[in-house]
Formats: C-alpha cells, sequence, structure tokens
C-alpha cells in the first residue's frame, strides 16, 4: 500500500499588525467586546503590493525547505485559495516557475476556509493512486482585500497569511483519511456579492468594490454542528476514540467555536492549537498556518495524532486525520 506523510511545513505572515485597539479608531467597536465574541486581539492585514501569491510563495520555499525536497521533485502543486491574485491564470501557475517547480500540473481549489483540507484531500488521493510521490499543498489569502472596514461584523475577523506543507508516498500512513463535504443551500450565510458571470453590486460604503457577507449567529450554529458530524465520521472511519488524539487543529474561525470542538472532543485546551488570538481567521490559510507554528515550537512531534478540521463559504467544511 501506498499512503501519504508530511514531509515538512512552512508558512507566512504580513508585516502590518492590526489591534483592535486599531480598530476602535475607526468602528462602533471595542477591544472588550471583540476578544468575548471572537477571542481576537490582533491580525496580519497584507500590504498593497503583496498579493496572495507573494504570501503563498514564501510558506511554500519554507515548506520545502523543511522537507529537504528539491522543487524539481515535485509532481504535483495544489493551493487553496478564495483569494487568487487573478481570474486567471491560477495562483498556482503564478508560482510554479518562481519556485522552481517542473512542468506538474498546478491549480487552485477553492472551497473557502476549507480550502487547505479540500486541496490536501486532493494530494493524498494522488499520492495513494500512485500518480504523484511529492505533491506542494498549500492554504494561502488575502482576505483583507474583500473586507468593508467600515463593517463591524467582519471587520474585527479576517485576516491574511499563507501556510504550506510538502506531501511524500510513503509505506506507513500517515494521513490515515481525510473527508470533504459541502451544502450549497446555506450559501447566503457565508458570501460575496462579487463574480464574473453576475457582476456584482456597487458598495457605496466599499468604494464600489466587492466585499465578504456574513450572517454570524446563524453561521456559527451550523459550523458547530457540522463540523462535530464531521469529527465522529474522521473517528469512526478508523475505528479510533476521542481519546487518542494527541492534537487539534481547527480552523481558527472563532475562539468561541474552537473551544466548542474541543468540549466535544473531551480535550484539554492544552492540547488544541490556538492561533486566531494572533492571526484572526485567514481562511484557507488558518489550518496550515497553525500546523506549522506547532510543528516549528516543538509541541507536534513525529508520531502524534492530529484532527485537522475546517469549515467555510459554501458551506464546505472537511478534516484530515494524521499520524505526523
Amino acid at each position: 500500500m501506498i499512503y501519504s506523510r508530511i514531509a515538512g511545513t512552512g508558512s507566512h505572515l504580513p508585516d502590518k499588525v492590526v489591534t483592535n485597539h486599531d480598530l476602535e479608531q475607526t468602528l462602533d467597536t471595542s477591544d472588550q467586546w471583540i476578544r468575548e465574541r471572537t477571542g481576537i486581539c490582533e491580525r496580519r492585514v497584507a500590504a498593497d503590493n503583496e498579493t496572495t501569491s507573494v504570501l503563498a510563495e514564501q510558506a511554500c520555499l519554507k515548506a520545502l525547505e523543511a522537507a529537504a525536497c528539491d522543487p524539481s521533485e515535485i509532481d504535483l502543486f495544489i493551493i487553496g485559495t478564495t483569494t487568487p491574485d487573478l481570474i486567471f491564470p491560477s495562483t498556482a501557475c503564478l508560482l510554479q516557475k518562481k519556485l522552481g517547480l517542473p512542468d506538474c500540473g498546478a491549480m487552485d481549489v477553492n472551497a473557502a476556509c476549507s480550502g487547505f483540507l479540500y486541496a490536501l484531500n486532493i494530494a493524498d488521493k494522488y499520492i495513494r493512486c500512485g500518480d504523484a510521490k511529492k505533491v506542494l499543498v498549500c492554504g494561502a489569502e488575502t482576505l483583507s482585500k474583500i473586507v468593508n472596514w467600515s463593517k463591524r461584523e467582519t471587520a474585527v475577523l479576517f485576516a491574511d497569511g499563507a501556510g504550506a506543507v510538502v506531501l511524500e508516498a510513503a509505506g506507513e500512513p500517515g494521513i490515515l483519511s481525510s473527508h470533504i463535504h459541502a451544502n450549497g443551500d446555506y450559501m447566503d450565510l457565508l458570501t460575496t456579492n462579487a463574480g464574473v458571470s453576475v457582476g456584482w453590486e456597487e458598495t457605496k460604503d466599499n468604494g464600489g468594490k466587492p466585499e465578504i457577507q456574513m450572517r454570524g449567529n446563524e453561521v456559527f450554529k451550523v459550523a458547530v454542528r457540522t463540523l462535530g458530524r464531521i469529527v465522529e465520521e474522521t473517528l469512526g472511519s478508523n475505528n479510533l476514540q476521542k481519546s487518542d488524539l494527541n492534537w487539534l487543529i481547527p480552523h481558527q474561525a472563532n475562539l468561541r467555536i474552537i473551544t466548542a470542538m474541543a468540549k466535544m472532543l473531551d480535550m484539554s485546551m492544552d492540547h488544541v492549537v490556538v492561533t486566531v488570538d494572533r492571526h484572526g481567521n485567514s481562511s484557507a490559510a488558518s489550518v496550515p498556518l497553525a500546523l506549522d507554528e506547532a510543528v516549528r515550537d516543538g509541541r507536534i512531534k513525529r508520531g502524534d495524532l492530529l484532527m485537522l478540521e475546517a469549515f467555510g463559504g459554501g458551506f464546505t467544511w472537511g478534516s484530515a486525520l494524521i499520524r505526523y
């Protein structure tokens, strides 16, 4: 049997930090209000000249270095993103030669906040079926560019960043299983007002630019319920118990959702990787960012059993059970 394992991780954040106190200057909000409802203290925001590909490039280079992988060895390159540099070419294609990759397949996957787990699922399948030996997988976003900074409900949440992993073929399971789902019936709860074929409505308070639109309370309820189901599905498909897990690495959307998931798994928050307080919600980048941080600071060690999960606009949701 062929399996895939994580050979190396990497991440990159913009330099600019926007704190809750910064937002107090322009919004009807407070540091206390934001912390109590989201757990966020600060978030990273890309500069005007920092595109998604700029952030993704740095994360990918670090992952390749950590994996001791020459770029010429990569057989497939996948980026999960909902904020590509261009409509086309894909962000993956824009980066392929910059990273020194061969003429391998390169593509973007848009599943909003679940984008990295969707991309990881695809990469795992390519390796398991023998079509690839090494796959570079990235989650990268510049959500700040579609945030209406005059609307509290979204301005306090979303942020920018990138994370990446190199997957390689192995004789023993690294990724034990991965699972992806979607339900478009909930599309109106978390969406944008922009599109290619539908155009977009002009937004006077956002300079005419497209923007994220969200009904937060409804999203929270569906997210907790849905993530609970996929965690049960993932453990059940591997005949494992909640107590077998060493670490939960969740999508960093909201501390209340993360806490609810930890409670559902009977896990101490000491075994949950939390970055939302410093990173905000970086969508498809949040899971690989959190993974890389915990690997590099030594919390996650080889042999640990990890549960990765995410939920995002679509609605989409996904998980991966990984023996690191």
